[in-house]
């Protein structure tokens, strides 16, 4: 189903992504928004930050879209997919997968096209109120400028389809992606 008709629902939801994450202290570090889904790359303080951050924000989103288009009932299909980055190596592997995404689904040619992602900012350096810097992605660089030029190197190849089924799996199963399980 389509939960952004236009800019208006992506402003909103941006808005209510900031608030939830902060109150819920959640920081994020990737997204992008679709038209009918959105990935969060997003690192909690403590256990319950993931929960308390999604329902904060899907019921505030839900009551807002419901209103602006006249409607009723649920917008969400169940619980929301997550899954723990359980190594270093998958951390740059999972913002790629979530930035790349509009490339995949044919929207735009380079992820730098489309502006519902966290790709400008991570990139370039352009201002994005929702994303907070990790400290992997620090580690890619001295100064901002050489962190912005190490990072778009990442994207200069496409995700193979291993690692993109691997996330997709993570996703689905709920299982620690890269931890010590030998089936992850």
């Amino acid at each position: 189903m389509q939960i952004f008709r236009d800019a208006a629902d992506f402003d909103k939801c941006m808005s209510l992504l900031i608030s939830s994450s902060s109150r819920s202290k959640c920081s994020v570090h990737s997204h992008v928004l679709m038209d009918n889904h959105f990935h969060l790359l997003v690192t909690p303080v403590d256990k319950d930050g993931p929960a308390d951050f999604m329902q904060s924000f899907a019921s505030a989103y839900a009551l807002y879209y419901n209103k602006r288009y006249e409607r009723t009932g649920t917008l969400w299909e169940g619980r929301y997919d997550s899954f723990v980055v359980g190594s270093d190596r998958y951390f740059f592997n999972c913002t790629r997968y979530i930035e790349m995404n509009p490339v995949r689904a044919l929207m735009v040619a380079h992820p730098a096209e489309y502006l519902h992602s966290s790709y400008l900012c991570n990139a370039f350096g352009i201002p994005n109120p929702l994303v907070a810097s990790h400290p992997l992605y620090e580690s890619l660089g001295g100064h901002s400028e050489e962190r912005h030029s190490a990072y778009r190197q990442l994207f200069t190849h496409h995700l193979d389809d291993q690692s993109c089924d691997e996330v997709r799996n993570a996703t689905r199963t709920g299982k620690t992606l890269g931890g010590n399980d030998p089936e992850t």
